[in-house]
């Protein structure tokens, strides 16, 4: 006789049920013919703390998913870092404005640190991303020195930037006339800056920053169209805007060329291996497919030479992060030679990207050890 199948054990998803991860995740179980994962939302658990605990009562597998979908969750992870960090109740932000995001990412912090210590009691549960874990990959500064530690190769790093005055004196210092400005907490593009000077003493900064006045003063806005500043009082604003919120200069890393584009990969690694692959092409230094940028077959551009080294790449990143079964990284491979630009913890939103016949999700299910012991 055979021996009997071993049941898979529930699947409890932490996310946000009307966002697009909760349905795609929720498509992929059916897919495969596995029970619907059970949800606790994000927002009723910051508000009940025990549904969790609850949920995760007996064995199971836990996956947490990103509170990025929900402006409410957004401004209630917000108000309990501004509570924590001594800080006055802060307004609610309007859609997609850029404000005290260090705040925001205590509050995401305090939740990750209760979930680690909720796991910590319930030996029984399988996680497929460790709170920690996502927690330094959302640190975009202190991810990127992580991943040096571990000895892949990322863009040079100049550390945080006091402001525009500061981000010049870099320049000089390290002999550069470009570099690339990031939000320490950002995601998708958000709070990027590409500045260039040239001899002449012309400046250009690039942003999906958008630079609003109002009557109480200036405000910063995530945009999908780049803008484009020329005039120094603008790059100024912005600059001082973006480090006042905690933002790091890195090395301007060229990307190869692909028609009038450039682009990069991005690698999900599953299980600690490169599966899911797609270039982004775009016509700015900045080809985040959410900025209405292009898919294209990563086969069709890359030679064997920097396929092998996208894939170590992706490997070594993994491996930097050995808690986490899925991970988005995104990389710049040329000449032989590959660089980790980020690592996210929540890059599997690749919806109709297939490998081995798989999308993300029904990848990261066919591969985690979620059965019965």
């Amino acid at each position: 006789m055979e021996p009997a199948a071993r049941e898979r054990l529930p699947f409890v998803l932490l996310g946000v049920g009307a966002g697009k991860r909760v349905r795609l995740m929720q498509a992929a179980r059916a897919a495969l013919g596995l029970a619907p994962a059970r949800l606790v939302e994000w927002r009723d658990w910051l508000a009940r703390p025990a549904l969790l605990e609850a949920a995760l009562a007996r064995p199971c597998v836990l996956k947490i998913e990103s509170p990025g979908d929900d402006p409410g969750l957004h401004y209630a992870l917000l108000q309990d870092g501004c509570q924590a960090l001594g800080l006055a109740a802060p307004r609610l932000p309007e859609h997609g404005e850029l404000s005290l995001s260090e705040a925001w990412f205590t509050g995401l912090s305090r939740a990750m640190q209760g979930i680690s210590a909720l796991l910590a009691r319930l030996p029984h549960v399988r996680v497929l991303n460790a709170p920690d874990e996502l927690l330094l990959m959302t640190d975009k500064l202190r991810c990127q020195r992580h991943l040096e530690a571990h000895a892949v190769p990322v863009p040079c790093q100049f550390g945080l930037v006091k402001g525009y005055a500061h981000l010049r004196a870099l320049l000089d210092e390290h002999g550069l006339d470009r570099v690339f400005v990031k939000a320490r907490y950002g995601s998708s593009a958000s709070g990027v800056v590409a500045y260039r000077r040239n001899r002449r003493g012309d400046e250009q900064a690039t942003s999906s920053a958008d630079l609003v006045q109002g009557p109480d003063g200036t405000r910063l806005y995530n945009v999908k169209r780049l803008r484009r500043y020329g005039r120094q009082a603008d790059i100024i604003q912005l600059i001082d805007l973006l480090a006042g919120q905690q933002a790091y200069a890195e090395a301007w890393l060229p990307k190869p060329r692909h028609g009038n584009g450039h682009y990069d990969v991005r690698v999900l690694a599953i299980g600690g291996q490169p599966a899911h692959r797609v270039a982004r092409v775009g016509a700015s230094m900045m080809t985040n497919l959410h900025l209405d940028n292009r898919r294209a077959d990563v086969d069709t551009l890359l030679g064997p030479a920097d396929q092998a080294a996208l894939a170590l790449a992706a490997r070594r990143a993994a491996a930097a992060f050995p808690a986490s079964h899925v991970i988005g990284l995104d990389i710049v491979a040329r000449r032989g030679g590959a660089h980790v630009l980020e690592a996210n913890a929540f890059g599997d939103l690749l919806p109709g990207l297939l490998h081995q016949g798989l999308d993300s999700y029904a990848g990261q299910l066919q591969t985690f050890p979620d059965h019965d012991t």
